[in-house]
C-alpha cells in the first residue's frame, strides 16, 4: 500500500483554517485529524509546517491544443503545467482540430489523455448549428458538459443560427457552458477601425473591437434563453462591469441553474497593460478598464461569480509578435494562476478560503465533479501544499508551458507551490514535476 501522511498543515476546507494531519492511502484521503500517526514503517511522512494544504484546483476551461495545434500546446506538457502550478484537474474545450464535435473525435480525446495526462482530464463536447443528434449522445456521467461558441471562434464552432441554439438549451439537460461575443458587433466595431487605422490597427483598440456590449448583448441574450427554456447554463471567462447585473448571490450555487466564471487575467490585467504586454495580454473576450476589473473582483467576491478559471490557451512566441490583426487571442495560464490569487491574497483583496471556493469548492459543485474539489476523508488525495513565505520569480527557464512564454514573466510572486498530490501520488516537488502521469478521467454524480 502507498501511504502518505502530511503533518502539521493548515489545512483549508469549507471555510475554515484549521491545523492538522491527513493520511493519504493509495488514491484516497482515509484520515483528517490533529494528530495521526503513521500506520507503517514505509508510510512516507512530509512535515508541512507553516504551510497551507489546499485541495487541487479544478480549471474548468483550458485548450490544451491537442489534437492537432500541438506546436502550441499538448496534453502532456500542458498538464504538466498545470500540476506544477497546483491544478489536479481541467477541463478541456472542443476547438481542436478536428474539433471535437461528434461522440468518436471527443473519445479520441479522451484516449490520449488516458496515455499522457498528468492531471485529471474532462473534455467538453462541442455544439454547432447542425449537430444536435450528436450532442444527445453525450454521457453525462462521464463528459463535463456541452460548450458553445456564440462568438467567433477556430473552424465550424460559431454557433450563430438563433434556432438552432433554442433547440440545444431545451433538448439537453446536460452543463451548457458558453462563450459570449456577439459577432455583428465585433464585425461593425473592426469595420469602424479598418478604416481609421488601415491593417495597423494598434493592440488598445482590443477591447473597443470585441467591446463592452459586444459581451452584454451576448450574454444576456443567451441568459434569457436559458430562463425561457430551463436549461442549465455557465457562462465563461466575464469580462464586463455591464455584465455583472446579470447574475444573482440571492440563491445557494447548488441551487442556481446560471453560473458565472472569471479567469485570472481579467482580475490582473485592464486595458492600461497594452502598452506594455501588447499581444500577451490579447484575450477573448478583451481585457478591459480598470473599473471592469473592479466591478469583477466585487461580484467574484459577493459570489455573483461563481468561479475563477484560466482559459488557458496558448500560443507560439512567433504567432503573438505579429501585427495585432494576425496574432491569436491567447495565454498559458495555468502553472501560475493558483499562485496568482495567493498574490491578490497578499494584497488584502481575497481570504484563501475564498480562494480555495472559487477555484476548487465551487467547480466541484458546479459540474457535480465525483469525490473530488474537497480535503475529505473518502475523497480522491487531489493536493497541494502552498508556501506563502517563498518567493520566486517567473522566468524562461521554469515555465513548463510548450509555448515558453508568460503574461506573468519577470514577476516576482510571493508564495510557491511545494507539493502537488493527483489521486495520493506525489507529481510535482519544488520545480520539479516527477515523470508520472497519474491523472484519472473525472466522473459526474448526474
Amino acid at each position: 500500500m502507498n501511504t502518505t501522511l502530511i503533518k502539521n498543515a493548515k489545512i483549508v476546507n469549507e471555510g475554515e483554517i484549521f491545523e492538522g494531519d491527513v493520511l493519504i492511502e493509495n488514491e484516497y484521503i482515509v484520515e483528517i485529524a490533529q494528530s495521526i500517526s503513521p500506520k507503517s514503517a514505509n508510510c512516507k511522512i512530509i512535515d508541512a509546517e507553516g504551510n497551507y494544504l489546499i485541495p487541487g484546483a479544478i480549471d474548468d476551461q483550458v485548450h490544451f491544443r491537442e489534437p492537432g495545434l500541438t506546436h502550441k500546446g499538448d496534453i502532456e506538457s500542458e498538464s504538466r503545467a498545470a500540476v506544477a502550478g497546483g491544478i489536479t484537474s481541467f477541463i478541456e474545450q472542443p476547438n481542436t482540430l478536428p474539433n471535437a464535435i461528434t461522440q468518436e473525435l471527443l473519445e479520441d480525446k479522451y484516449q490520449i489523455a488516458a496515455q499522457k495526462a498528468y492531471a485529471n482530464y474532462s473534455f467538453m463536447m462541442g455544439g454547432t448549428n447542425d449537430n444536435l443528434e450528436e450532442l444527445l449522445k453525450t454521457n453525462p456521467r462521464n463528459v463535463a458538459g456541452i460548450k458553445l461558441f456564440l462568438g467567433s471562434s477556430t473552424g465550424n464552432m460559431l454557433v450563430d443560427n438563433p434556432e438552432s441554439i433554442e433547440k440545444i438549451f431545451s433538448s439537453t439537460k446536460m452543463l451548457i457552458a458558453v462563450h459570449c461575443e456577439d459577432e455583428t458587433t465585433i464585425k461593425n466595431n473592426l469595420e469602424h477601425y479598418k478604416e481609421q487605422y488601415g491593417d495597423a490597427i494598434p493592440v488598445a483598440c482590443h477591447p473597443l473591437i470585441r467591446s463592452e456590449e459586444a459581451c452584454y448583448s451576448s450574454s444576456s441574450k443567451a441568459i434569457e434563453l436559458a430562463k425561457k427554456t430551463g436549461a442549465r447554463l455557465h457562462v465563461f471567462h466575464l469580462s464586463t462591469a455591464k455584465e455583472m447585473e446579470l447574475f444573482t448571490n440571492k440563491i445557494p450555487l447548488e441551487e442556481k441553474q446560471i453560473t458565472a466564471e472569471v479567469c485570472i487575467h481579467h482580475l490582473w490585467f485592464s486595458d492600461e497593460d497594452y502598452k506594455t504586454k501588447g499581444n500577451f495580454i490579447k484575450w477573448n473576450p478583451a481585457v478591459k478598464t480598470a473599473n471592469d476589473r473592479k466591478v469583477l473582483w466585487e461580484a467574484l467576491l459577493d459570489d455573483r461569480i461563481d468561479v475563477i478559471a484560466t482559459d488557458h490557451a496558448p500560443h507560439t512566441l512567433e504567432e503573438k509578435s505579429q501585427d495585432y490583426l494576425k496574432a491569436p487571442s491567447g495565454g498559458p495560464l495555468v502553472q501560475h494562476a493558483v499562485v496568482a490569487m495567493f498574490e491578490a491574497y497578499h494584497q488584502g483583496k481575497i481570504s484563501i478560503e475564498k480562494i480555495v471556493e472559487k477555484m476548487c469548492h465551487n467547480p466541484a459543485k458546479i459540474f457535480k465533479i465525483e469525490n473530488r474539489g474537497f480535503i475529505k476523508e473518502g475523497y480522491f488525495a487531489d493536493l497541494v501544499i502552498v508556501n506563502t513565505g517563498l518567493p520566486w520569480n517567473v522566468k524562461k527557464e521554469n515555465i513548463l508551458a510548450k509555448c515558453g512564454w508568460s503574461p506573468f514573466e519577470g514577476y516576482n510572486f510571493k508564495s510557491r507551490i511545494t507539493h502537488t498530490f493527483v489521486n495520493g501520488t506525489l507529481v510535482y516537488q519544488n520545480f520539479k514535476v516527477k515523470e508520472i502521469k497519474a491523472g484519472q478521467r473525472l466522473l459526474f454524480n448526474r
